[in-house]
């Protein structure tokens, strides 16, 4: 909008003369990130008003659509009676009063993931923002080149706190190396996810952990899509996510010996607690969310091995469909985070339009969020969603490949190799 002129002085906007400087920022800014901001505007599944919910259907006006776009891989929405007891929300930081549901909640976590102790905050964005600091100090960070944004963000306020940051090749042990061989101020930081957001793809945890011994460094990971999903391997196991969804380092075997998940030793976790601004200052989780993870951490106890075997299944079903569809995904794990990313990144609105009015809900993924060669839509499979949806899902991208170029077999290996 252009602000209205003053008695004797000119209008100004955007794409005049003598512009403020903010002005000429914003226009910059949007130049930079037009195609996101295309489809802000212009796409009914961005920044979307979800009306109403049945399962893994959603309503966003007067469409109902499959839901291939959700994180509750588990699809573990239901609380009890707790707001009855606790209420909506807790009135104090967690320093001065900390509801006994965040120690039953931290007790049931260290016991899953078999770690001397673990400590809960409100969102991973807090978490990253304010933990990666306190860690690194005035030390070294080893970012991984496609770590999430979030990590990025929180090792950039650790850089404003006085840490130094080298980013090495996304998922790439010996880049890191090289790194690690130079002579950095300690402490020494890697930071990295564990199972991709995009791609599905997970690094080598065990290769990262055992250069983070070899050279006194700290890894820290962020598994936010892998907890829940994939976990410890055994005799028991129902298919290859493993068992229990205790997180990536558990899958590969790892100890926590020097690496960070959302368990650490009680040591940290104090430390922690007089540190971190989430414990220090924020009001804690609502008693919602607190209530939803422990009942969370119930059904995955009573039956969480065979809600991810149906969601094994039903991923297995998408990316062999997209298979015998020549549509290329870059994931090569299995794991239920499926991009399929297209020829021309300018077809983005088209095809998630045509998604939309077909019933589908994908994330969609434009620059900057993704690189240009990745630019397209993310599909997430999760244990609620059905059979039915799954055939409607498969029916719909078999229409979109007849209508769109998707991306060429040796782009998507170049993505497979470069995360």
């Amino acid at each position: 909008m252009t602000p209205a002129a003053k008695p004797g002085r000119p209008a100004y906007g955007l794409g005049r003369p003598h512009r403020r400087a903010e002005d000429r920022w914003l226009e910059r800014w949007l130049e930079t990130t037009s195609d996101l901001a295309r489809l802000q505007y212009s796409h009914p599944m961005v920044d979307a008003v979800i009306d109403e919910i049945d399962g893994r259907m959603i309503r966003i006006g007067e469409h109902w659509l499959a839901d291939f776009a959700s994180c509750n891989y588990l699809g573990l929405d239901a609380i009890p009676a707790y707001l009855d007891h606790w209420g909506t929300h807790p009135s104090w930081s967690r320093l001065l009063g900390s509801p006994v549901l965040y120690e039953q909640l931290e007790s049931e976590l260290t016991e899953l993931v078999g770690a001397e102790d673990t400590l809960a905050l409100p969102t991973i964005t807090l978490i990253h923002m304010t933990v990666i600091p306190i860690l690194a100090g005035s030390g070294t960070i080893f970012l991984d080149g496609r770590a999430h944004k979030t990590i990025y963000d929180g090792c950039s306020v650790a850089r404003g706190h006085g840490a130094t940051v080298f980013r090495f090749t996304h998922a790439d042990p010996e880049h890191l190396e090289r790194l690690l061989q130079a002579d950095t101020e300690p402490p020494r930081l890697i930071c990295m996810d564990g199972v991709n957001s995009m791609t599905g793809n997970a690094p080598d945890v065990a290769t990262f952990a055992r250069l983070a011994r070899e050279h006194d460094a700290l890894l820290y990971v962020d598994d936010a899509h892998g907890f829940g999903v994939i976990g410890e391997r055994g005799p028991g196991e129902l298919c290859d996510y493993g068992m229990r969804g205790n997180s990536i380092v558990r899958h590969v075997g790892e100890t926590y010996e020097n690496i960070v998940l959302v368990a650490g030793p009680t040591e940290l976790k104090q430390i922690l607690k007089t540190a971190a601004p989430p414990y220090l200052y924020s009001g804690p989780s609502p008693i919602a969310s607190l209530a939803t993870a422990l009942e969370g951490l119930r059904v995955n106890t009573e039956r969480g091995d065979e809600l991810r075997l149906r969601m094994h299944r039903m991923a297995r079903r998408v990316l062999d469909g997209l298979a015998e569809l020549g549509i290329v995904t870059p994931n090569t794990s299995g794991y239920p985070i499926i991009e399929v990313p297209l020829h021309d990144p300018d077809d983005i609105d088209e095809v998630g339009r045509y998604l939309f009015d077909h019933g589908i809900y994908a994330t969609m993924a434009a620059y900057p969020l993704v690189p240009k060669h990745e630019v397209g839509f993310r599909l997430q499979v999760t244990a609620s969603n059905t059979d039915e949806q799954v055939s409607h899902l498969l029916l719909t991208l078999n229409g979109l490949a007849e209508r769109f170029q998707m991306r060429p077999a040796a782009h998507a290996t170049l993505a497979r190799h470069t995360g």
